[in-house]
């Protein structure tokens, strides 16, 4: 759970509840009940802020609360091929599309959340 997860990975960086508010700026008691998943669908801009203090990815901090995605080798084709170089060509940077994809994975991560009636996916 994203809760425990959190816990686990500002506890091994040394850093207390004060610690983790003071550098994100995000409230000890929103971070507290974040932790003991009291508020379990924090915004992308909480993760996010909390991800960079801890030098990890919104990706790491949700991953496995997300859905198993099935290892299968996924070829491109030639639409998306078309978009990736129209999103070059209108200047779109690695780290942009970075900012997207962690964006749909919240998204999906939202909706997953929403489905199983507020609880986090527990595997």
């Amino acid at each position: 759970m994203l809760g425990s997860k959190l816990k686990s990975y500002r506890k091994t960086q040394g850093l207390s509840l004060s610690d983790l508010s003071q550098q994100t700026s995000i409230s000890k008691s929103y971070l507290s009940y974040i932790e003991r998943n009291v508020k379990q669908n924090p915004s992308i801009d909480v993760l996010k802020k909390i991800a960079a203090v801890m030098d990890i990815t919104v990706e790491e901090l949700i991953e496995d609360t997300l859905p198993e995605f099935q290892n299968e080798e996924v070829l491109l084709d030639e639409e998306w091929v078309l978009l990736i170089e129209q999103a070059i060509q209108v200047g779109v940077s690695k780290e942009q599309f970075k900012h997207f994809q962690d964006y749909i994975k919240y998204v999906n991560w939202t909706k997953q959340n929403k489905n199983n009636g507020g609880k986090l996916h527990e595997q």
